[in-house]
């Protein structure tokens, strides 16, 4: 389990580093003339925000699912005692899906309208056109919930682990003697 809760860290990480880029190198857009066909058009800088938090979102969503798999998503495994690790376990699990699903939405959100670019075009006697840029902090948010999803996460683990270590079955529960 050791091995599982550092390989949830790191990946957890390196998505608070991608969405952390992703936020840092988000696309500006500044107005160009062309004066041969006498418009102003928007000219815009890298798109590689966009696939930062793309990235980012993946790496969350490989250590949400190896969280799930490491606590076999905290309804499937083997029935404990009702103590207090098992309920810290069950409200961590609520807060680890709540945060994950917020990060979540950032990032594809900030992903998807980083990538979208304006065409207007506009005659010289207008106004110049009005580029369209993602407002700053989206990626930022996500990388926000990444960070507290990291954390609730690692948490969920270590009650969930705590909770699994107790080989007695629950009182109201049913047992097989295999005596040979």
């Amino acid at each position: 389990m050791a091995f599982k809760i550092f390989l949830i860290l790191v990946f957890h990480v390196i998505a608070l580093l991608l969405s952390v880029a992703a936020e840092l190198r988000r696309s500006t857009a500044t107005v160009r003339t062309d004066s041969d066909f006498n418009y102003n058009y928007c000219v815009y800088d890298s798109n590689i925000s966009t696939w930062y938090g793309v990235g980012a979102a993946l790496f969350l969503m490989a250590s949400q699912v190896l969280v799930m798999v490491a606590s076999q998503c905290f309804c499937c495994g083997k029935a404990s005692k009702p103590q207090g690790s098992r309920a810290w376990a069950f409200l961590l699990f609520i807060t680890c899906w709540v945060f994950f699903i917020i990060a979540e939405v950032c990032l594809l959100v900030g992903s998807v309208r980083n990538a979208h670019r304006t065409k207007y075009r506009t005659i010289f006697s207008q106004d110049p056109p009005y580029c369209e840029t993602w407002r700053d902090g989206v990626f930022a948010t996500g990388a926000a919930f990444i960070f507290l999803n990291g954390i609730v996460s690692e948490l969920y683990c270590v009650f969930f682990s705590n909770d699994s270590e107790t080989l007695e079955p629950y009182d109201g529960e049913a047992a097989i003697a295999l005596i040979p």
